[in-house]
Order: C-alpha cells, then structure tokens, then sequence
C-alpha cells in the first residue's frame, strides 16, 4: 500500500504535525510507502485564478473549469495529481478552522481536483476517478468532544465535516469514518492541569495510531450513487427513503 498524507498546517510543532509523524509511522510500521504533501511548507497556493494558466483557454473570460479541461497544466498542480495517483490511500491531515477544513486546503481541493482530468459530468461519485482507493480526515479540534454531539455547542460533528467527506465520495474515493481529536488546544481550556492534557494528547494519538492499522480494513461511510438517483433525486422506493 502506498499512502499521501495531505498535511495541512502552518506551525510545524503543533499537535497535528504529531499526528501527521504517527500515520507515518504506524503505515511504515505495516509495510506501506508514504508520501508527505505538506501544503504549508511547500507555498502551496490555493487561490485558483487566470494568474496559473499561461496562454489561457480563453483569454476574454476566466472559467475554472474552461482553463481546467483545455490549458496546460500548471507544474504545481501537475506534481500534486502525480502524488494522487500513487496512493492507495489518502489521509488527510487539518485542524476545524470556523466549522471546517483551513482554507489552505479547500484550495487544494479547488486546484488538484481537476475537471475533465479527475472528474467530468458522469465520472464522478461512485464511478468517480479514484473509485477503489480509500481516503480517511484526521481532524483536531479545540473544543471537547461533548460539544460537538447533535446537541453541543459546537454542531454535530458529522455535519461539519459532512462537505469535505462528500468531496471525497464525488472523486470516487472509499470514504472512511473520521478520526477526530478533540480538546487539542492549550491545557488550560478543557483541562484543570498540564499532566492531565498531556494523557490526554497522549491518548488521542494512541487512537488515531489504532485507527491507521485498521485503514485498510475499515468500512466506508455509506453514500448513494448513480443506480440510487432518478433526475439527481434518490428514487421514491429507495430504503434510505425510510431509515
């Protein structure tokens, strides 16, 4: 198995560059390659604009998905699309920054995922690009996992990371539950003292090391796909209908 980790944050001694460093390691430890994409380091841009497209499709009108399909491919992006189809596995590695994935990354999204080259009109979701291969989020977040229950402050956390695993599904990706690591942000927040959110920084990283050996094996979240749509509307007879 060869994994990308997709890591995306700007200070290299935070708590997910730990995280990052243990799904390496645990994936070394079963005999898979890995491959470290760290956005930040790297001066990834994220802004998707005419500025990467030289000569542009059309130079009157910038359409993303005009110059997507019929420019040149811009180098940066050209590289990270070489790293995707390498992996059998994609773990993306972020922070919740204002209830979702850093901007860092969703500009990744925007740019990588290129139409006409990863996806078109019908090859997408289940017949998607990347169909076969698994992807999983490793998120962090400041607050404790109580408050972002259906009922906490926080919001369901399934709801918040909802967009960026559908991504995922619409590339063709297997998308496998997420892994979050709440309560990371400074000992004095959701702890009384230090030695406390030390174990508890200590244990978080234990899980998601525990949840990287089952990678391979785990089962993906459950999406519909093209045989469960009439008109982009699951079917009136569909069981997800009546669940």
């Amino acid at each position: 198995m060869h994994a990308l980790i997709v890591h995306c944050h700007p200070e290299p001694q935070s708590f997910n560059a730990a995280l990052t460093d243990v799904a390496r390691d645990t994936l070394a430890h079963m005999a898979a390659t890995v491959e470290i994409a760290d956005l930040y380091a790297e001066g990834f841009d994220p802004v998707e604009g005419p500025r990467h497209y030289a000569p542009p499709a059309d130079p009157d009108y910038f359409s993303a998905l005009k110059e997507q399909r019929e420019a040149q491919r811009p180098t940066d992006i050209a590289d990270q699309i070489e790293r995707l189809e390498r992996a059998d596995l994609l773990v993306l590695q972020f922070p919740l920054w204002w209830h979702a994935q850093p901007a860092m990354l969703k500009g990744w999204f925007d740019r990588v995922f290129v139409y006409g080259e990863l996806y078109t009109s019908r090859r997408r979701y289940d017949e998607g690009h990347f169909r076969g291969r698994r992807a999983v989020c490793s998120v962090t977040t400041g607050g404790p996992a109580h408050t972002f229950s259906p009922y906490g402050r926080g919001g369901p956390i399934e709801r918040l990371l909802w967009p960026i695993n559908y991504s995922l599904h619409y590339m063709g990706f297997d998308v496998l539950p997420p892994c979050v690591s709440y309560g990371v942000q400074g000992g004095g927040i959701a702890y009384q003292d230090q030695g406390a959110f030390e174990q508890h920084l200590a244990a978080a990283k234990q899980h998601w090391s525990e949840r990287v050996a089952r990678l391979p094996i785990d089962t993906p979240i459950p999406f519909t796909g093209w045989a469960d749509w009439e008109d982009g509307v699951l079917r009136e007879e569909h069981p997800m209908r009546w669940a």
